[in-house]
């Protein structure tokens, strides 16, 4: 009887793992690749990035062969609150020719362990803000992540949508424009922000959306993003009410939003108009497409996307577990797990 491998070892974080945990997840999910620099700059230089969170699976020759990765708020998203008792996995991976030995549930209940460690009673997979790469588990194109993930008690929250839209050929709609031109003759401004306009932006996007969505404009117009790439709305009195944005997520300038209108505008078509106004600076500026990750799912604008053309691409399951004080034990060569 041929006696099984050597267990892999599992450990933390340490130098030189940036270039090789990129390598070996772009191995894991070709279709999700990471690279060094994007994972240095949405992991490893996250303010609540701890090294002992990051765990690390490597072979008896210690080249990486999976790794998972649990995070805690060490400083706050918004305000003073620390969510103390919650906790996230952004990711988990095994590479493909070391699954099925149960490498996968030894590196997420490290994760877990760690969490427990740190207080937390709960736990989300993977709608970690402000550094998601996914904002969920793509069930549909990872089933053996979503059935060791359900057989840890992980379940369905939320269930947004990533929606995509070609700009190839695209041109504002007639009507569109017509509304458009219909509001600045009212005395509407419709365009890219002017001054302090940012301020107001900033202000209605944080306390009246997402305080994410404040975080990413406000780290973005600092960091130099081109005002060009936002439109505003300011009614006929000069309050900032509305805008559509693209290019605020990691500079990529198909990446549309965040985008919103504040409820008591509803209705008059203007979170029409500055959507179009949007897709056609994105079109001027060469982009072949519009997508985000992040749809809810029946929301109202969810609803103005489809009219706009855009189409659910994926769906993401957004999946919460109770941290119980289960043990992390050794992987079972006999388990067939991701």
């Amino acid at each position: 009887m041929t006696a099984p491998p050597p267990d892999p070892q599992i450990r933390t974080f340490r130098a030189g793992d940036g270039v090789a945990i990129p390598d070996a997840w772009t191995r894991s999910a070709p279709q999700d690749g990471m690279t060094p620099q994007r994972f240095r700059d949405l992991v490893l230089l996250d303010r609540n990035f701890d090294a002992n969170g990051l765990f690390v699976a490597e072979d008896t020759e210690g080249a990486v062969i999976g790794s998972a990765y649990a995070v805690r708020r060490r400083v706050a998203h918004d305000g003073d609150d620390l969510e103390p008792d919650t906790g996230w996995i952004p990711f988990f991976f095994v590479t493909p020719e070391h699954r099925g030995r149960g490498l996968g549930r030894a590196l997420l209940e490290a994760t877990r362990g760690w969490l427990r460690d740190q207080g937390a009673t709960q736990v989300f997979f993977s709608s970690y803000t402000p550094n998601y790469v996914l904002p969920g588990l793509d069930a549909a194109r990872y089933p053996a992540a979503a059935s060791l993930l359900s057989s840890l008690g992980f379940e369905v929250v939320e269930r947004p949508s990533a929606m995509d839209r070609s700009l190839i050929g695209y041109e504002m709609p007639a009507e569109v424009r017509e509304r458009a031109d219909a509001l600045r003759a009212e005395g509407w401004y419709l365009g890219s922000p002017q001054g302090d306009d940012v301020v107001a932006l900033v202000k209605i996007a944080g306390e009246r959306f997402n305080s994410d969505w404040a975080r990413a404009i406000r780290e973005g117009i600092v960091a130099g993003m081109p005002p060009e790439r936002i439109v505003i709305a300011r009614d006929p009195d000069g309050a900032v009410i509305g805008w559509g944005m693209h290019g605020t997520y990691e500079a990529v300038i198909e990446r549309f939003g965040p985008f919103g209108v504040l409820p008591e505008s509803r209705g008059t078509g203007l979170g029409k108009v500055l959507l179009h106004l949007t897709l056609e600076r994105m079109t001027a500026l060469g982009a072949h497409s519009a997508w985000f990750l992040w749809a809810d799912e029946g929301s109202i604008a969810s609803a103005l996307y489809e009219k706009t053309g855009f189409a659910a691409t994926r769906t993401f399951d957004i999946l919460r577990a109770a941290l119980t004080q289960t043990q992390w034990q050794k992987p079972d060569h006999n388990e067939k797990e991701c």
